[in-house]
């Protein structure tokens, strides 16, 4: 009988639910600390962030580790000055979609998310979200995009 081995990818980690990395970054929201994506992690936090994923994804140690991964990227890649400016401009309601974008886009865990094309996307997936919610608005339907 052989083993089979988990084996991570890191020029290309793989996708994953938005809802579990949405779990990572509620964690950070509900103990305060909800500007990461402007300061950055310690790595006593992201620590913190690894058991809370523990805590809820379960047993499951390669899930969790992708999801560590892609969290992180999330936190560096508003380190550029065009999301970081994106941020302060937007407040709080950028950072549903930019876990959205984060969970789908493809990541090289090395150089992180391109700036520019994880910028792209999430003016384009919030301007969608804006025009569902203006349809809902006028037509008087609730519905969101």
């Amino acid at each position: 009988m052989t083993k089979m081995l988990n084996t991570l990818d890191l020029s290309d980690v793989a996708m994953v639910d938005p809802r579990s990395l949405a779990l990572a970054m509620q964690h950070m929201i509900d103990t305060g600390r909800g500007l990461a994506m402007l300061r950055g992690l310690t790595r006593e936090e992201l620590r913190e962030v690894d058991a809370a994923l523990g805590d809820a994804l379960g047993p499951e140690p390669m899930q969790r580790l992708i999801v560590l991964i892609r969290f992180r990227c999330l936190i560096e890649v508003f380190r550029a000055r065009r999301l970081s400016d994106l941020f302060l401009r937007t407040g709080f309601n950028l950072i549903a979609p930019a876990v959205e974008i984060a969970a789908r886009m493809r990541l090289n865990a090395d150089r992180g998310f391109n700036p520019v094309k994880f910028e792209r996307a999430l003016v384009e997936l919030m301007a969608r979200i804006a025009a569902g919610q203006r349809f809902a608005a006028e037509t008087g339907l609730g519905l969101a995009a």
